[in-house]
């Protein structure tokens, strides 16, 4: 599947082949990438407008280097560390939060950007959803330690007088980032992609609609068979939906029998209604 982005990023990487490593846009051409990486999506005005009104957006491509896969990572985390392209948004906290698990995984999880605790820990998915997460993968009979666990975006999304609240990443900030996540991708090589929440779907595929119009149904990217499906925080905004609990498991259903993973009656009948 050609994803909009494509075109970008083959204009990309041509420049990089004449020595170019950074790409600088006005206004008019920072609006017209948003409208082509997300299509008809709004970013949100999350910040003063001081700190983005004329910031350039720095593209920058993640260099991959090392002779295994861990040793990769662990180059593309020192990259991630000082990301130009996300730094210069100036709408991104300092702490950068990479990516968590087994780099040989099958499984590839992706979300959309750090939260309190994640930052707190420097992990991603170690908090309340974090923890909805490592119960669906020991539904799955799946240890936490046997996956690959990332974010669109390295850096929690900042606001005024931040807490312990959050936003979603704009698209601007996810575009910054994607590079990162592509060449994690390219790193790991799993057998399928989970994205976890409409954000992830959109970023990853370049598609617009919701969770519930783009799950049951197999997408690719770079190759790799990807499924869309709920993040785990909407489980608990939901207030535990049966209905929302069984489209999300049907998907990790779906995953499993994708992987040739055997599946009990026990686990096809979670969440269905009763007899």
């Amino acid at each position: 599947m050609s994803r909009p982005v494509d075109s970008l990023i083959d204009f990309l990487h041509a420049e990089k082949a004449r020595g170019r490593s950074h790409v600088f846009l006005d206004d008019s051409a920072r609006d017209g990438l948003r409208k082509l990486y997300v299509r008809m999506r709004k970013p949100e005005v999350t910040t003063t407008p001081a700190t983005t009104a004329h910031a350039p957006l720095v593209m920058q491509d993640a260099v991959v280097s090392g002779s295994g896969k861990e040793e990769q990572l662990a180059g593309l985390r020192k990259q991630a560390e000082n990301w130009a392209p996300a730094i210069s948004l100036g709408t991104l906290r300092e702490k950068m939060v990479f990516a968590t698990g087994n780099p040989d995984a099958e499984i590839m999880l992706i979300g959309e950007a750090p939260g309190y605790n994640d930052e707190k820990e420097g992990e991603p998915f170690v908090g309340p959803a974090g923890q909805k997460l490592n119960d669906i993968l020991k539904a799955m009979g799946v240890p936490r330690e046997n996956v690959y666990i990332s974010n669109l975006v390295k850096f929690r999304p900042s606001l005024p007088k931040q807490t312990t609240n959050t936003r979603k990443p704009s698209a601007e900030e996810i575009l910054a980032c994607l590079s990162l996540v592509m060449a994690e991708i390219s790193v790991v090589r799993p057998k399928l992609i989970i994205a976890l929440g409409g954000t992830a779907a959109e970023g990853l595929l370049g598609l617009e609609g919701t969770v519930g119009s783009l799950r049951g149904v197999w997408h690719e990217v770079s190759g790799i068979p990807t499924r869309v499906t709920y993040h785990p925080s909407y489980l608990l905004q939901s207030s535990g939906s049966n209905d929302v609990k069984r489209a999300l498991w049907e998907d990790m259903l779906a995953a499993m029998e994708k992987l040739g993973m055997p599946i009990s009656e026990k686990q096809r009948g979670y969440f269905l209604p009763k007899a």
